[in-house]
């Protein structure tokens, strides 16, 4: 129950937070009519309000995994600043293919064929993205 009170209480924190700052975005003299602060309002709000839902009703506290189970989640979050600081320099389908690779080894997949999946959701998402929508993605050296 405290871990459920304590997650309540940050995340009313940060719905008010967000409310409040959406609040105080300024406009401009031509703006649609809903502005720009009414989706992070209704963001906040809807974040404050599911806070409201955990703190009123918390869980029975749950069994926190070892070390090392955290270990595992603080491998994930580096894995993924790295894939964040390494799409520029490299582009997007060499930076999501270590990504997903270094990701799909960590959750069990054995090595050649992490790579091989790596390269499958690299190049997938390339062509559903870039070369079916048009979007832009990273290039780096390769100019993919």
């Amino acid at each position: 129950m405290t871990s459920d009170r304590l997650l309540g209480a940050v995340c009313l924190a940060l719905g008010a937070a967000f409310i409040w700052g959406a609040a105080s975005i300024e406009t401009g003299f031509i703006v649609d009519p809903l502005g720009p602060s009414s989706f992070p309002i209704i963001i906040g709000a809807l974040l404050a309000i599911s806070a409201l839902v955990i703190l009123a009703r918390p869980d029975p506290e749950p069994e926190w995994p070892a070390a090392s189970g955290f270990a595992e989640l603080g491998l994930a979050v580096a894995v993924l600043v790295g894939y964040a600081l390494l799409l520029q320099p490299l582009g997007f389908v060499p930076a999501t293919t270590l990504g997903a690779a270094a990701l799909g080894w960590r959750l069990g997949a054995r090595p050649l064929w992490a790579i091989v999946g790596g390269v499958g959701i690299a190049v997938g998402i390339y062509v559903i993205f870039h070369l079916v929508l048009g979007l832009s993605l990273a290039k780096g050296p390769l100019g993919f």
